[in-house]
């Protein structure tokens, strides 16, 4: 079976996604939680409360609701004192009934930037220490180099996916997204240097045949090892994002998009970037 041969395809299906999510992320950019913008966050218990029915007409600027348990729902709003939360919870019981105040906390801008600082700050850590293992461990730097790609092919996608759904449905990012977004990170590569290790065992025993040949022989021997592994997280993932609660919901399609993807690019992005390094390097 030779997978390699269409290397040009699997760059082409790369390119569908990866094309619509830059242009997002450049028009729309990502929409964040005041985790990175500063606000505030009141948690609140009740049975009457109807989502639909809150708005800024309460007199609270960027108000949202979102239900986060069985009675229970978190108000995310601009930065408010404790006078601005008191007056909104009384207008909440007066219009729905009894209420009861589970906790109330006020993220500043300050501590909102330092967020994105930090978030930042540990991607590009991840990126270059991955870089250095990855081109230490296999005593080439093409290998880190592709790996690296492979490994922005799935944080650009995952990004980009949020891009969207932030435009179109209003989802926000938050820690919990930066917390999936480094695990993909590691996912990704991981999956990556299994295969590069076949790669480079196949190397070992057959120098004399052809690179694209044995990358090839080293994808099919790996591709059902890692489709299999990745088909238990992927349905682990799928029960949580339907049956697991409002608050770890987009985390959980984050992980979700984010293993597909990085399943896809250690096989089919991973691999045909050595291919084409190795063309470019013998002309």
């Amino acid at each position: 079976m030779n997978l390699m041969h269409y290397k040009k395809l699997y760059f082409l299906i790369s390119a569908l996604f990866l094309i619509p999510s830059i242009f997002s992320l450049i028009v729309w950019g990502i929409k964040p939680s005041i985790d990175f913008t500063g606000g505030s966050i009141l948690e609140l218990r009740t049975q009457n409360l109807e989502p639909s029915k809150i708005s800024e007409t309460e007199g609270i600027e960027g108000l949202s609701v979102q239900k986060s348990g069985e009675e229970t729902y978190i108000l995310k709003t601009k930065e408010i004192d404790e006078q601005k939360k008191n007056q909104l919870l009384e207008n909440l019981k007066t219009e729905f009934g009894e209420i009861e105040e589970v906790r109330f906390e006020t993220v500043g801008p300050s501590i909102g930037k330092e967020l994105i600082k930090k978030t930042i700050l540990a991607i590009v850590l991840a990126a270059g220490f991955i870089l250095l293992y990855v081109a230490y461990r296999f005593k080439d730097k093409k290998y880190g180099v592709c790996a690296i790609l492979a490994m922005f092919h799935d944080t650009i996608i995952l990004l980009g996916a949020f891009s969207l759904l932030g435009h179109f449905l209003g989802v926000e990012i938050d820690t919990l997204f930066v917390t999936a977004l480094l695990t993909i990170l590691s996912f990704s590569v991981h999956d990556t240097v299994v295969v590069y290790d076949q790669i480079r065992d196949s190397i070992k025993k057959n120098p004399q045949v052809e690179f694209k040949a044995l990358v090839n022989k080293a994808v099919v021997e790996t591709l059902p090892r890692s489709i299999n592994n990745s088909m238990t997280i992927i349905f682990m993932l799928l029960c949580l994002y339907l049956l697991g609660g409002q608050t770890i919901r987009w985390f959980s399609l984050a992980l979700l998009i984010g293993t597909i993807s990085g399943t896809y690019s250690s096989t089919f992005t991973a691999a045909p970037l050595l291919i084409v390094w190795d063309k470019f390097k013998k002309k």
